[in-house]
């Protein structure tokens, strides 16, 4: 991480925190892209899996390239392309009043949301840790954390490819010397995170014979375990256990869902990880505290 540090040495606090913001709201426009195709692309791959493995003939919808980059950005309305000036991040939203150029179809609050949260992430990376290359891999947790919230809010997905990867690098954060736990924190934390939603789910199921959470939320756990540590991830359990169920409760009161209905929990996890990775000391030291107290 030393080079990472000499590249940002000498940067005003303030500067840095601007620069590490802009960054943010100009990823935010690719992290909406992320969002909307990357779930797409996961079907496209399982229906085409599916109709290979039977000898069927693949749709022509099927044929062709979806990625990230192709076809380009288009409303999916009308099919009109996105102009590059009506891809600047919040200001194209602002100017073209929340509408499509092309049909006047509303555009979703999601895509100026996303931008602004990616912003306020990077600028609260640098705030609260300071220049230098800490601060850097915290907004890069944030913005992995942003992006699969709002995947798993639309979706109920958590795809491998990022949350696997996120676990790796969460690892070799740590074993840098310049992340947020000790390295063998950030194994047993891996470990552990893993481990503990996979029992819980293992035991839900036996005794309800349902499934209570999906696979997904083992490995998010077991990332944030990575780039966190052993510690912190009873208090990320506690705050998305506690959370989850008591915003369940409050939508099945006001009949906004059924019982039945499963709640996307990466998202509450994800929040649970943001407050440990900034406020992770603290909920520690007052924790060991409180028990010697006790």
């Amino acid at each position: 991480m030393d080079f990472l540090n000499n590249w940002v040495y000498g940067t005003p606090p303030a500067m840095f925190a601007a620069l590490l913001g802009l960054f943010g709201l100009l990823l935010g426009s690719f992290l909406n892209v992320v969002i909307l195709r990357l779930p797409e692309m996961m079907q496209r791959e399982e229906e085409r899996f599916v109709l290979e493995a039977s000898n069927q003939a693949l749709s022509d919808d099927l044929l062709g390239t979806y990625n990230l980059l192709t076809p380009a950005s288009h409303c999916p309305q009308c099919k009109a392309p996105v102009r590059w000036w009506m891809n600047v991040p919040v200001v194209s939203y602002v100017l073209l009043k929340a509408r499509c150029a092309g049909c006047a179809q509303p555009i979703s609050w999601q895509y100026p949301a996303v931008e602004l949260l990616a912003a306020v992430a990077g600028a609260a990376a640098a705030l609260h840790f300071g220049v230098g290359a800490k601060a850097l891999v915290a907004a890069v947790l944030l913005w992995a954390l942003l992006t699969l919230t709002v995947i798993d809010l639309r979706t109920q997905l958590l795809p491998d490819i990022i949350t696997l990867p996120l676990l790796w690098l969460g690892l070799l954060v740590n074993l840098s010397g310049s992340g947020f736990t000790s390295v063998h924190g950030a194994i047993w934390g891996a470990v552990a995170g893993y481990m503990s939603l996979w029992t819980i789910y293992q035991a839900f199921k036996l005794l309800t014979g349902k499934e209570g959470m999906g696979f997904g939320d083992f490995k998010l756990f077991a990332a944030l375990g990575a780039w966190l540590g052993f510690k912190l991830l009873l208090p990320i359990l506690l705050f998305a256990s506690i959370t989850g169920a008591l915003l369940g409760i409050a939508m099945m009161a006001s009949k906004r869902m059924s019982q039945e209905q499963a709640i996307a929990f990466g998202p509450y996890l994800a929040t649970g990880g943001v407050l440990a990775l900034f406020y992770g000391q603290a909920i520690v030291s007052w924790y060991f505290g409180f028990m010697r107290i006790s």
